[in-house]
């Protein structure tokens, strides 16, 4: 598919440096045992495969009212200072994952301690008795495996890692593996049910690779049932030097699909920097990304990234939020205020409600995997300029008085867009637009019709109580 395979290892590049030092951290006996690994045989763990997800709203940023907004690459050791970490949350950011060259305990401690001080919540990713685990060995309690570690074993390291962090209340969870293969899931299924066993308070994170078609439904069906994890993280990078990759909608709509089904939180990296094939984004490609995927139902947004890796790291990165010698670019700016005056406030009042429909109008030709606006029950009509409606509802078990909310967002990340939405008067009693200043919808009214008005990449969320 034209994009997708493009920077297909990034992530995993950003990661390389680091996996020798990681394992040596780990003590002789695992990195003799990472030195002969392979792809991952046999099943996962018994113990893990009998967990069921754990309830989201009991962990550390998918449980409570605000909106999870991460970035990945953040300022490497010499840069993690606490004037550093005001500037993280200066932008709006609620949460982080180690990277750029924090890859031992010592390193996350430092990150942890600048993160305590700030308030921020941290994702250790690179521990390496996590990482040689996950990378490199296959949980089971059949020695006959090569490259095996008991269930007992795994959950000793896994106990081990948490007691050296645990003294930081910033300290959210673990990111257990970036992108794993197949191979590889019963493995990280297995850390996963040992992290809810050896410490339930805290998040087990993974993210999984991009996709389209049958093909990808089944590459994320195999991943939930294989996990079982707590929610669903996927990256796709729409913003490419000659286009916009529509392909980047069915990635997001079988996503949204099986989270649904599944009954967890789906987040999302959006792209903050440009690299082989991707181009900078612009301030409005930056919120399009963004306000595509809250109307596709996502509840955590992720930056990819924000401190910029360096040249030696390969694919030609360009700036991101912050530059390889620790300058500001005009995307922190962008960042910071669309975090702090739109994602924050907006993302408070989405995450607990549930995706009820999600459709594309005047969007022609219907990019593949997407579903054409049709009316319905609230809407009757949406005419003007291609738009993307999302349409919420109350959580299942949550008191729902037949309220729905409707985020617009315009289609296109480049142009400003004027949109008529109809409204079905026999279920629809008074529609609001939300104030993300004051976080009110002020100014009910009775209409028919409600006319948007969308900045390049905007979106506007409106409240449409029940008649």
């Amino acid at each position: 598919m034209p994009g997708a395979s493009r920077g297909l290892n990034r992530r995993r590049l950003l990661q390389a440096a680091g996996l020798g030092a990681g394992v040596l951290a780990a003590g002789g006996t695992a990195a003799g045992l990472a030195a002969t690994s392979g792809d991952a045989h046999g099943t996962a763990d018994d113990a893990a495969s009998a967990v069921d997800a754990a309830a989201s709203a009991d962990l550390p940023l998918t449980g409570g009212p605000d909106f999870p907004i991460g970035l990945y690459w953040p300022p490497h050791p010499f840069e993690t200072t606490p004037a550093r970490y005001r500037e993280i949350t200066d932008a709006g950011f609620t949460f982080l994952i180690t990277g750029n060259y924090q890859l031992d305990e010592a390193s996350a401690n430092q990150a942890l301690s600048m993160a305590d001080q700030v308030g921020l919540k941290v994702l250790v990713a690179g521990d390496p008795r996590v990482g040689v685990v996950a990378q490199h060995m296959t949980v089971t309690d059949d020695r006959s495996v090569p490259a095996s570690i008991t269930t007992a074993d795994a959950s000793d390291w896994i106990r081990s890692a948490t007691a050296s962090y645990a003294h930081h209340t910033s300290f959210a969870g673990f990111s257990l593996y970036d992108e794993p293969a197949t191979s590889r899931f019963p493995t990280v299924g297995a850390l996963t049910g040992i992290v809810r066993t050896t410490a339930p308070t805290l998040l087990p994170y993974a993210n999984i690779n991009r996709g389209n078609g049958a093909h990808y439904t089944r590459f994320v069906q195999q991943y939930l049932d294989t996990v079982k994890p707590s929610l669903i993280s996927f990256d796709r990078y729409p913003i490419l030097t000659d286009r916009v990759d529509t392909d980047y909608f069915d990635t997001w709509a079988r996503v949204r699909t099986a989270a649904l089904a599944a009954g967890i939180p789906a987040w999302t990296y959006i792209q903050s920097t440009g690299f082989s094939g991707h181009a900078t984004p612009t301030a409005s490609q930056l919120a399009w990304q963004v306000n595509v995927s809250l109307a596709y139902g996502c509840k955590g947004i992720q930056y990819f990234t924000y401190w910029t890796p360096d040249a030696a790291r390969g694919e030609g990165y360009t700036e991101a939020l912050i530059t390889t010698d620790g300058r500001r670019t005009p995307l922190y700016a962008a960042a910071a205020t669309l975090n702090s005056t739109w994602l924050q406030p907006v993302g408070r009042q989405l995450k607990p409600l549930v995706s009820e429909s999600v459709q594309h109008a005047n969007d022609t030709p219907l990019p593949t995997g997407t579903t054409a606006f049709a009316p319905g029950s609230h809407l009757t009509g949406a005419t003007g300029d291609p738009a993307i409606l999302g349409l919420f509802k109350a959580a299942p078990g949550a008191s729902d008085d037949g309220t729905r909310h409707l985020l617009v967002t315009n289609r296109d990340p480049d142009r400003p867009a004027t949109v008529r939405i109809g409204l079905d008067r026999s279920a629809v009693g008074g529609v609001s637009r939300f104030a993300p200043s004051t976080g009110t919808y002020p100014r009910a009214s009775g209409a028919a019709e409600v006319d948007v008005t969308l900045a390049a990449g905007g979106a506007a969320l409106y409240r449409l109580s029940p008649r």
